[in-house]
Order: C-alpha cells, then sequence, then structure tokens
C-alpha cells in the first residue's frame, strides 16, 4: 500500500509532509480500534527477538533513530509500527526554531535525504511535560544537545541542565556532539572536551537508578580518531555508542547537484557502508566491550543484519522508514528472527 502513497507524499516539502503525515498518525489513533489494527498488521513478536542490553529489556532490537519525533509529540502512536524502543530528540533546554527553511532535501535517485534542521526543538522542558504520562512498556532514548547559541565552552551546562530534566522520564540518554548542523558543535568530539563532558554527566548519574549514557558519534571520523572513542568508552564507563550520525561526505551520489550540494547532513543509503564500516571498526578494536547501536542507510532487512553481524547489539531506522514505509520494521523483525535459529 505505502508504493502507491509514496509517490504522492513525495510532491510535497519532506518537513510539511511529515507534519501532515504526524496529524494522520494522531488522528487515526484516537479511532477506537485503529491501535490495535495497526499493531497487528506492523508488529511481530518472537522470543529469540528479545535482548538485554546496557541492563534493559528490549522486546526486539529495531529502534526509531532521534530526529523523527523531536519533541517527544507522537512516541505512543509510532510505538504502533513495531518498534522496540524509541529515542526522541535531539532536545536542547531552549526551545529554538533551528536554521531558516527549506532545511531538508529528498535524493530521490539515491534513496537519501539531506537535512540541515540545526536542532529546532521546543525544549525539553516541554518535552517532560509530555513523558510525564507516559505509559509503561515501551524503551524511550533521551538525545540532547546544546543550544545553537551556547558557546562549546559552556555547552556542558546545557547537557547537564537537559540530563537533569530528563532523567525521570527515559530509559537512557544519547549524548549528541556529532550533528553538522549546529556550527563548531563536532568540535565536541575532541578527546579531552569530549571526557570531560561524559565524566560530568556520569558524575550526575548517580544511585539505584542510573540511567544509561551513550555517545552518537559521526561517520567521518578517522581511525585513530575512532581508537579515541574506544578510549573515552572506556575511561570514562559509559554504556555504548550509537554509530552513526548523519555525514558530510558527499561524493559519488547521482542526484541532481542542485540537491547534492546543500548544506547539511546525507543519510540514506549512501551512508550504509561507512556505517557499517564503523561498527566494526569499534567492535573489533574494542573486543566488543561495549554496546553499539548501529543505524545509517537500512533500507532493508539484510543492511540491519548486516549491521548486526558487524557488532551492532541493535539497530535504528529514520530515512529508511520513510523512503520503504512503515512494513520495513516488522520485515526486519522477521529476517532477524530467522538468522537466529
Amino acid at each position: 500500500m505505502y508504493r502507491f502513497i509514496k509517490p504522492i507524499f513525495f510532491l510535497f516539502d519532506p518537513e510539511k509532509i511529515h507534519h501532515f503525515v504526524v496529524g494522520l498518525l494522531k488522528f487515526a489513533h484516537k479511532i477506537p480500534g485503529n491501535k490495535q489494527t495497526l499493531k497487528a498488521v506492523y508488529s511481530y513478536q518472537h522470543a529469540s527477538l528479545e535482548k538485554e542490553v546496557f541492563g534493559l529489556k528490549f522486546p526486539n532490537p529495531v529502534g526509531l533513530a532521534a530526529g523523527f519525533d523531536k519533541d517527544a509529540k507522537f512516541y505512543k502512536e509510532i510505538a504502533s509500527f513495531g518498534f522496540g524502543f524509541v529515542e526522541i530528540g535531539t532536545l536542547t533546554p531552549k526551545p529554538q526554531d533551528g536554521n531558516p527553511k527549506p532545511r531538508m532535501f529528498r535524493l530521490k535517485t539515491d534513496e537519501a535525504l539531506i537535512n540541515r534542521m540545526g536542532f529546532n526543538n521546543e525544549g525539553v522542558d516541554a518535552a517532560v511535560e509530555r513523558l510525564k504520562d507516559r505509559k509503561p512498556g515501551l524503551i524511550i532514548g533521551g538525545n540532547i544537545g546544546k543550544n545553537k547559541n551556547t558557546p562549546n565552552e559552556e555547552a556542558i551546562h546545557d547537557y547537564v541542565y537537559c540530563f537533569r530534566k530528563l532523567y525521570p522520564y527515559v530509559d537512557y540518554f544519547v549524548v549528541n556532539v556529532s550533528s553538522p548542523n549546529t556550527p563548531d558543535l563536532r568540535q565536541l568530539q575532541e578527546k579531552e572536551p569530549l571526557k570531560i563532558l561524559l565524566n560530568t554527566l556520569m558524575a550526575e548519574n548517580t544511585g539505584q537508578s542510573s540511567k544509561p549514557i551513550l555517545l552518537k558519534i559521526a561517520p567521518d571520523l578517522s581511525n585513530e580518531q575512532l581508537d579515541d572513542i574506544v578510549e573515552i568508552v572506556v575511561e570514562t564507563n559509559i554504556a555504548g555508542v550509537i554509530a552513526t550520525n548523519t555525514t558530510i561526505d558527499k561524493r559519488d551520489l547521482k542526484s541532481d547537484k542542485t540537491l547534492t550540494q546543500q548544506t547539511g547532513g546525507l543519510s540514506g543509503k549512501p551512508l550504509r557502508a561507512r556505517s557499517t564500516d564503523v561498527i566494526r571498526y569499534l567492535h573489533t578494536k574494542s573486543n566488543g566491550n561495549f554496546p553499539i547501536i548501529g543505524v545509517g542507510g537500512i533500507h532493508s532487512p539484510a543492511d540491519a543484519v548486516e549491521k548486526l553481524e558487524a557488532g551492532a547489539s541493535l539497530v535504528q531506522v529514520y530515512t529508511g522508514f520513510i523512503y520503504e514505509g512503515p512494513g520495513l520494521v516488522k520485515r526486519i523483525l522477521k529476517a532477524i528472527a530467522l538468522s537466529t535459529r
């Protein structure tokens, strides 16, 4: 069914159609019986899919990546499509509009997206209000960042603020220092500032109810920088890594140059191989000592299995979900269950 609807959706601006579809989804869930119908159609359960990773029990290893539900507005509805977990954000302390529009572009020939959203969100406090009536049963991650106008030397305060606010309401945290769309943000991936940031958050993360903290990294890091990441994860004792964010490498794209030359981060099929290479390198270099969530270019069950075989414990989808439709999650879950038999 989605293959008939997608060409219509793709006639419109990506950001506008996103909000339209989300509104449609929320409306559909208000109709009695629709939630159960969607779950019956799109969910897939099998005992082999259940996984315990960094102390959390996941019903299945396929999650929705950050960026799709920035403000925790529809995590309940999106869960109907079979996801084992949903990551909200990236959230910042203060609301911000993000970068000027248009700021998201479809590269249909490459089955990719370029976005320069710029952490547009309503602020962490607004998201917290929506999470307060969260029902048990769905694992939710909180992806946190800094406001655009916060200088890097003060960024740590933004991360701590978001961490404290979200702490009672999410199951794990993701520290986003790898988006290419906030000026100078990726400088925080450098070894010393990153260690200070993570150690500070770990100092906040005390007591019996401590939450797993993960680091989301860029696919554009060199092997030497990835070696530093492995060292930092071990030294700071954070729970793991999400590999990877979007890339600034736009070589070998086939779409029109008016699209490929847009500034922003590239996601989708062109990112698949590099993302998997980073996962494999981190897993091998660390001897599998910490979990990795694999994300980047997952458009098919084979793509997801590839990342799991490379060393990922869990996977996330975003651009593939847009191009392939909601049935993608179920197809992936069936393939993973079959591969474990």
